[in-house]
């Protein structure tokens, strides 16, 4: 009969935002290992709230199936002496296999083990399968305590681990297994006996713990979204947010809050900001998008006495955006160009000068990218831009709140007087700041945005920390995905290695470390390339095959990968890879058709020449599906390696020219 299985980790409270990676090498984890036990079960659920930590396997077989495997031994010449006695070898052999070595079975020149292994007892399997779940999981961070040479995530308080209604012994850091679990911090009293797996669930509800975080989304939610519609607005409830603050409460009740009108005055994302990042609070917009002067947040707790938390909430939010007031006010009396000559006492990076000089450099490679991609940009903007896009950097509103950068760098650069376009470029070229987050929309937020990305990657592999594993402290690998979505987006056709030899040289590195870093900087896109293609569903034979062809424009590659991926060209493939495998890398030379033997070469070169001047890659594609014909009746007629010299580089010639025409498009080799 099988059963269900049920541990707990109870903990201190666990950071929010390290909960739902906990939770997916969890499930992982019991999955593969009771795969690897043999043991049969229905489903793997995982839960947590802040200060536990909980697995749940639906009905657990109570024995692990059998397993029969035919082992492989020693070769039948070495497993038997002349009589046909056991040697030696087949003797050790059998005796690892734990069989009798006249039970071995001689089959295809060899000896084999069939070994039966009959399955043992789940309950005597579940204590060492729940340590090696518990000591398997990994964390961003650990924890000490006490005078433990242990280390977990938060220290553990108490193990709740039960099959079906039976404690299941284990100790982890001096902490014993034990049937009871704990409820909510201040609305539950003490220890919480558990019966059971059923009675876990139901004890948990009782003791004021929501266990199921989806639930407790969903509840949220809901709550957030009636307590906004009640004050006339809507709720602007973030994904990252609304996570976090799902792994913040183990019983959420959501209240309201008011702020005075005199802080709408402030720019709306000085608002928001301090509010959302700092408070966890839930802005409330009105039908026109604008900010009202509520907020909502959520309490891990019941309703009772919601006056007073509010009144708490409401004191905070104030302090702070006091704070934003006053900063703001103080930042409208200097100009961002008042703050420029200030970029001279920041550090940039170690033994690279000074944020100005990185402005300077920004100015020159901003310039030099849009004559590169051809980018129809006012030069003038272009500079104006890339010399004040890091002088918000010095403002006290971004000193405090530092997720307001390039946000209040373009508030302050419309308070100036400056154009929109260059006000727009200051907040933009810090775009993308995460995956899944907007890209810039205007030609010099994009421009600039490139070049400072590019200029940080070049300047950090120039000091030899090029991300290694899961180590990127200077958030490169995001820069250079970001480099990569803005080329794709909005079609910048440009050589990734200029760009990066441009940076090199306004960093002033010699030639031979120039020529190193771009090689560096040339594989780091390949990669990042790799990862896009894959996650926009691209085949992975195709990513490779485009990606073979080059990456150094990353806008070609990735039109060239789509390309491959929404048109069917397998009936060119098997040609194509015939023409490529002949060719190799041999010269490419002009064809001479007074050379030609056979009918199929000069049709062959007439359909090549007929289509050789397609303009884009669609075309191309197609034009290639249109010369696997002409190019298998080439093979089925014309022998290449012919006696005649000549003839045979003619030949290969013609094959190298289609080569040529379709390695502009991808390495078909590659397609699968």
């Amino acid at each position: 009969m099988a059963k269900d299985l049920l541990l707990e980790i109870g903990t201190e409270e666990i950071p929010a935002r390290f909960i739902p990676g906990i939770l997916a090498q969890m499930e992982s984890l019991a999955s593969t290992r009771l795969a690897e036990l043999r043991l049969a079960f229905e489903a793997v659920e995982v839960y947590a709230t802040p200060r536990r930590l909980t697995l749940c396997v639906k009905q657990v077989a109570e024995q692990q199936l059998d397993q029969t495997s035919e082992n492989k031994g020693p070769s039948v010449k070495i497993a038997f002496d002349a009589e046909g006695n056991p040697s030696k070898a087949a003797q050790g052999f059998a005796r690892g296999q734990k069989v009798d070595p006249k039970d071995l079975v001689v089959k295809d020149g060899y000896v084999y083990a069939i070994v039966h292994e009959e399955g043992q007892a789940t309950e005597a399997l579940l204590p060492s399968f729940l340590e090696e779940l518990i000591l398997g999981l990994n964390f961003p961070k650990n924890m000490r305590w006490a005078n433990l040479d242990f280390k977990y995530v938060r220290p553990i308080r108490w193990l709740l681990a039960i099959w079906d209604n039976v404690r299941i012994p284990l100790t982890i850091a001096e902490v014993s297994s034990d049937m009871f679990t704990m409820g909510h911090r201040f609305l539950s009293q003490g220890k919480v006996a558990v019966e059971s797996v059923a009675d876990y669930f139901a004890k948990l509800k009782e003791n004021f713990v929501m266990i199921d975080q989806k639930e407790r989304e969903e509840v949220i939610v809901a709550q957030i979204n009636a307590l906004a519609e009640k004050e006339g607005g809507r709720a602007e409830i973030t994904e990252d947010l609304l996570e976090e603050v799902v792994y913040l409460v183990e019983y959420p009740t959501a209240l309201c809050g008011t702020f005075e009108d005199k802080y709408l005055a402030l720019p709306q994302e000085a608002v928001i900001t301090p509010m959302r990042e700092h408070q966890r609070y839930f802005p409330v917009l009105d039908a026109n998008g604008a900010l009202m002067p509520r907020f909502i947040t959520v309490r891990n707790g019941s309703a009772d006495h919601l006056e007073i938390v509010q009144h708490g909430n409401e004191r905070v939010l104030r302090a702070r955006l006091d704070d934003a007031k006053f900063f703001y006010e103080e930042d409208k009396k200097q100009t961002l160009e008042s703050r420029v000559e200030k970029l001279k006492t920041i550090v940039f990076q170690d033994g690279l000068g000074t944020i100005y000089d990185k402005a300077v450099r920004l100015q020159e490679l901003s310039v030099f990218f849009a004559a590169e991609a051809n980018v129809q940009a006012d030069e003038a903007d272009i500079r104006r831009a890339a010399l004040l896009v890091k002088t918000d950097l010095l403002t006290g509103m971004v000193g405090e709140f530092s997720e307001l950068q390039g946000i209040m760098g373009r508030e302050y650069a419309r308070l100036d007087g400056e154009k929109e376009v260059v006000a727009e470029a200051i907040f933009e070229h810090y775009l993308p700041r995460f995956a899944g987050d907007i890209l810039p929309q205007t030609d010099i937020g994009r421009i600039v945005g490139i070049a400072d990305k590019i200029d940080n990657i070049v300047a950090t592999f120039s000091r030899g920390l090029i991300p290694t594993g899961s180590q990127d402290p200077y958030a490169l690998r995001r820069q250079a995905l970001g480099i990569a979505h803005i080329c794709i987006a909005a079609g910048y056709s440009v050589s990734i290695a200029r760009i990066a030899e441009k940076a090199a040289q306004l960093l002033g590195l010699d030639e031979a470390k120039t020529k190193e870093l771009v090689c560096a900087v040339q594989e780091f896109f390949v990669l990042r390339m790799k990862n896009i293609l894959s996650d926009a569903g691209v085949r992975y034979d195709i990513v490779d095959a485009a990606l073979e062809a080059g990456c150094d424009d990353v806008a070609d590659t990735a039109a060239r990968a789509h390309v491959l991926q929404n048109h069917d060209f397998s009936v060119a493939v098997q040609a194509l890879t015939r023409v490529m495998n002949l060719v190799k890398d041999s010269e490419l030379l002009a064809v001479d058709t007074a050379l030609f033997e056979e009918e199929a070469e000069g049709a062959l070169w007439e359909a090549f020449n007929n289509v050789k001047e397609v303009a884009t890659h669609q075309a191309r594609l197609e034009a290639l599906v249109a010369l696997a014909q002409p190019i298998d009746r080439f093979f089925a007629d014309v022998m290449v390696m012919a006696k005649d010299e000549a003839v045979k580089n003619n030949r290969i010639a013609l094959l190298n020219h289609i080569k040529q025409f379709a390695g502009v498009l991808a390495d078909f080799r590659k397609i699968v």
